[in-house]
């Protein structure tokens, strides 16, 4: 699915984005001043455990910005990152993304966006609001996750949950 707005931008979900691409654009954006972009495992995992990737491309092809999300598809979506390059801000790239991330997620769902100290100011402009009681735990540096625990993770089935629930 595309979306086809002002400027011959293009909007649409991108599941298969290349770390490469990803990395570059959160550069021009200047995310990738708060992102792990040195550590290609994390950036790989990052791309393949989103359940939406949205993308705009300008008509040269040229990534200008991104939106990668984790989403139920029933209650909530965090838009973990958002990234649109400098030099195309102020075009209604973000709102666009966001506006796409919510309709594929489901408009059902809550959507969720931690704010750059920058952006902060960005966003109640273009329809959301402010959430003051937002807690976070942050990562422990040099945790490693395997794959297998990744899969394990992402495939849990009922009795799998059951049974990592119980007492006994």
């Amino acid at each position: 699915m595309e979306r086809n707005d002002s400027n011959e931008i293009k909007v649409r979900l991108e599941p298969n984005l290349s770390s490469a691409d990803f990395v570059d654009v959160l550069k021009r954006s200047t995310l990738a001043e708060r992102r792990p972009v040195n550590d290609a495992n994390v950036v790989a995992g990052m791309l393949k455990q989103a359940d939406l990737i949205a993308t705009a491309r300008a008509s040269s092809g040229l990534l200008v910005g991104v939106a990668r999300s984790i989403t139920d598809f029933h209650y909530c979506t965090y838009l973990s990152d958002l990234a649109v390059d400098v030099s195309f801000q102020r075009r209604g790239i973000g709102k666009q993304l966001i506006d796409f991330t919510h309709e594929k997620a489901g408009r059902q769902t809550t959507l969720i966006l931690l704010a750059a100290p920058a952006a902060a100011t960005y966003y109640p402009h273009i329809g959301l609001t402010s959430h003051d009681s937002c807690w976070i735990m942050k990562h422990e540096p040099g945790v490693e996750v395997s794959t297998k625990e990744l899969s394990q993770n992402k495939g849990l089935d009922a009795e799998a949950s059951k049974a990592s629930f119980s007492d006994g």
